[in-house]
């Protein structure tokens, strides 16, 4: 069926069309075919050929406002105790320690818990995809006075840990400089506790093991509790949920390794890392490491010939296949980490394919200039890789339900910048489509571009906080649908503001 769904959308006969735009003076963010504005409380489905509401929650105070938000779909097979657990939630944060479960289709609060008022809590990530949420608070920052008495605030932030459906407290966290020293974050991923610091030092830890050594108390959201000589309900205000995990003695370390802005990402098969050597002037150089020894990969220091003001990137493809894709303004490396051959214990970095920016290259770009009366003067400056004349590549991403790699490509043309969105085979790198994105691209402005389904969606964020959101949707029929689309323009139908 997915082979069947692709050949759809990147048939000749298929196109895209700009369906409708709307403008937003509070942020928009997309998941799964709905677009959220004014803080995730106005949902908008975007599969329609017109917006058409899903839900709009009452207005709120401040203190009320949804901070951060993760989608929640049920997973298949699995026994939920309610059911309205079946249907896909809205996992929310609000900016004063509530954390909500909002129905997705109908803007209903499902269930409510409250933090605490100790701290102040503002992101939202998965630890364990669809699993387990993490709730990390804002940093904690002694005030002028403390500074200048010398008196440092120990406690830099919290991360509170849940299970999701049903919702079930795993603990809260603090992160004390008295045990991990002079660290300047700290995140959760995949059952990690990382640890950063400012010389660039990044240690790993097992949060389970933190769990079952340094847990106080094991908490029940709903049960009532006497913490420090207060009783109340854990989860409800305002009591909240105390500070249950606190470390008390330096935990085991699983792995350190040193890297220049704590840049450090695990991945392939085996475990492999990529880091930049903590240099200055290593930026933009990538040492790929076996994770169980250390050792470099045979060509594992990749760097990107290039001259650009923007560095390049590079990340372990979200394909699983333990590829790695690094990304400049003028290609896309795609490259495989296999065994060497005769030495299974090694493993080696290769081009598995690239793709190449389409550039004509200037045919007076290496010539001398001869002035009128004849002197020769060469050229002193050199054009930069990621020049806006010339086709720069902007953002790449993985479609996994189509097995596409995604890459925006923009040009400088005249005053205003021309995009365009291509499709490439993910296991050959083959051009397969291009979609040309009307609207100007502005490279200074920030931009998000999603594939999903029969659609295209575009976010960008202009200067003093204004947004903009462009849908095209897929079509079969372009000449009829040419027609559609001028129509809408002349009664301007597809123009929304939020």
């Amino acid at each position: 069926m997915g082979r069947v769904i692709t050949a759809l959308k990147l048939g000749e006969s298929t196109k895209f069309k700009n369906v409708w735009t709307t403008h937003s003076k509070s942020p928009i963010a997309y998941e799964r075919g709905r677009i959220y504005f004014n803080n995730y409380r106005c949902c908008i489905s975007s599969v329609a050929s017109e917006p058409r509401k899903l839900y709009e929650m009452p207005r709120c105070s401040k203190s009320e406002k949804i901070e951060d938000a993760l989608l929640w779909e049920c997973p298949v097979g699995e026994m939920l105790p309610s059911p309205s657990d079946y249907k896909s939630s809205l996992i929310a944060l609000t900016a004063h320690n509530w954390l909500l479960r909002i129905s997705a289709t109908t803007g209903k609060v499902l269930e409510k818990i409250y933090l605490a008022s100790y701290c102040k809590f503002r992101y939202l990530s998965w630890d364990t995809p669809q699993e387990v949420i993490a709730v990390k608070s804002a940093q904690n920052k002694s005030s002028t006075l403390a500074r200048q008495a010398g008196i440092q605030q120990p406690v830099l932030l919290y991360l509170a840990v849940f299970h999701v459906l049903p919702f079930s407290l795993i603990g809260i966290l603090e992160i004390n400089k008295k045990i991990f020293g002079n660290v300047t974050d700290a995140t959760l991923s995949h059952g990690i506790l990382i640890v950063m610091y400012s010389s660039g030092l990044v240690r790993l830890y097992s949060f389970q093991a933190i769990t079952k050594q340094f847990m106080q108390q094991k908490l029940d959201l709903g049960c009532a509790c006497r913490w420090g000589g207060t009783t109340g309900t854990v989860g409800e205000a305002p009591f909240g949920i105390p500070c249950n995990i606190k470390i008390t003695d330096t935990p085991p370390l699983l792995f350190e390794v040193s890297s220049l802005e704590n840049a450090f990402q695990i991945g392939g098969h085996p475990w492999h890392y990529i880091i930049t050597p903590n240099k200055k002037k290593q930026k933009g150089v990538f040492h790929i490491c076996a994770l169980k020894d250390n050792s470099l990969a045979k060509n594992g220091i990749q760097e990107m010939e290039c001259c650009s003001l923007e560095s390049d990137w590079i990340y372990f493809h979200p394909d699983a296949s333990g590829r790695i894709i690094h990304v400049g303004p003028n290609q896309v490396k795609v490259l495989k980490l296999s065994e060497v051959e005769n030495n299974s214990a090694q493993h080696q970095i290769s081009e598995d394919f690239v793709i190449l920016a389409n550039r004509e290259r200037n045919k007076n770009e290496n010539l001398p200039t001869v002035t009128a009366s004849g002197r020769v003067v060469k050229r002193s400056f050199t054009i930069l890789d990621d020049d806006p004349e010339q086709e720069t590549f902007k953002i790449v991403d993985y479609e996994d339900e189509l097995d596409l790699l995604s890459v925006v490509a923009v040009t400088q043309i005249d005053a205003e910048g021309k995009a365009h969105l291509d499709f490439h085979c993910n296991e050959y790198g083959t051009l397969l489509k291009s979609i040309p994105l009307m609207e100007s691209w502005d490279v200074t402005y920030s931009h998000e571009v999603y594939f999903d389904r029969d659609l295209v969606l575009h976010i960008e964020q202009k200067p003093s906080r204004v947004f903009s959101c462009y849908v095209y949707q897929m079509v079969c029929d372009p000449g009829e649908e040419e027609e559609t689309t001028d129509k809408r323009n002349k009664t301007d139908h597809n123009n929304f503001t939020f």
